[in-house]
């Protein structure tokens, strides 16, 4: 498999219709009580300003939600997915920070408690905050191009976020509206969706940084051949490296490395592979993954109503005939 995801096979998730806007006319605010001097801008001016490339993956905040139900008998509410809710592409646009900068943030307004409030032009007006820190962040992006072509339709045209790192509703697609707060900023995508809610939870956790996963790059309930197989797959983090991907074939009991094929970018993903002799009859493939500041998939975790945040292990079944 290549590096980067063709926009024909990104996943699509949307909270309403795409809308259909034209660049010619698409406007962006930038407004609030944190910025001084409220701007707007078109196309053109955005284009104008200077631009960055990031490579990055985008996930839905629900990959893997169906293993609760598959692998832990708990069904959570929403798409049950897999793992396929995820791509990676190179994204170019400008920093937010730079955007930010035309409005003037205040300089008289302690900065963390500043936050930033992105919203898009769909007929539900989605919307995520993030602190200032975040959205001044380097890599935190208002894209309008997706692997060198303008950012398609169902992916955010013209003009979309990209939060490296944290689940996806934080890249909202079709933006025309960015408010700066000097006060927490509580929206329905903070306080009822994307949050960890369940027996386990004594409050509701706001989610916002992705979790580490791997996958094997298999149709579920593949079909091999016996004999010599390569097997190939994915890993990824939100906040750095994969240092190693390990394989298993008796659910867990013992790990074996996993080869890693460069590029290996930070929150993108690495490609994984390893030769395995398969014998006849049915089987399952164990992957973990362990990123450069250490953390490792966990063995558990618990269950939350709405499906976020699936990471364990994933035990991928393949017969080989």
């Amino acid at each position: 498999p290549g590096y980067l995801t063709p926009a024909s096979h990104f996943f699509i998730r949307h909270h309403a219709t795409p809308p259909s806007l034209d660049a010619r006319t698409w406007r962006l605010r930038v407004e609030g009580n944190g910025v001084e001097r409220p701007a707007e801008l078109g196309f053109d001016d955005l284009l104008r300003l200077p631009s960055r490339s990031v490579i990055s993956f985008v996930e839905c905040a629900g990959n893997g939600r169906g293993f609760f139900k598959e692998l832990m008998g708990k069904v959570a509410s929403g798409t049950q997915w897999r793992l396929g809710g995820i791509g990676v592409a190179e994204w170019t646009g400008v920093p937010l920070g730079a955007v930010l900068e035309l409005a003037r943030v205040r300089r008289d307004t302690p900065r963390d408690i500043l936050n930033v409030l992105v919203e898009g032009l769909d007929s539900v007006k989605v919307n995520r905050p993030m602190s200032l820190a975040k959205a001044l962040e380097d890599d935190t992006l208002l894209a309008y191009a997706m692997n060198g072509e303008p950012v398609p339709p169902d992916h955010g045209f013209p003009v979309r976020a990209i939060v490296p790192g944290w689940v996806g509703i934080s890249s909202v697609k079709w933006v025309g509206r960015i408010e700066v707060r000097d006060s927490t900023i509580d929206v329905p995508t903070t306080t009822k969706t994307y949050v960890l809610d369940g027996p386990d939870y004594p409050s509701k956790v706001v989610l916002r940084q992705q979790t580490l996963k791997s996958a094997v790059a298999l149709p579920w309930g593949a079909t091999l051949a016996a004999g010599r197989q390569r097997v190939r797959g994915f890993a990824w983090s939100p906040v750095g490296r994969i240092a190693r991907v390990e394989w298993s074939l008796d659910r867990g009991t013992t790990w074996a490395p996993a080869a890693l094929r460069e590029p290996n970018i930070a929150r993108a993903w690495v490609r994984w592979d390893f030769e395995w002799d398969a014998r006849q009859g049915d089987h399952v493939i164990l992957t973990r993954a362990t990123d450069e500041q250490g953390n490792t998939q966990p063995a558990s975790i618990p269950w939350n109503a709405q499906g976020y945040g699936y990471n364990v292990p994933v035990p991928h079944p393949v017969k080989v005939s």
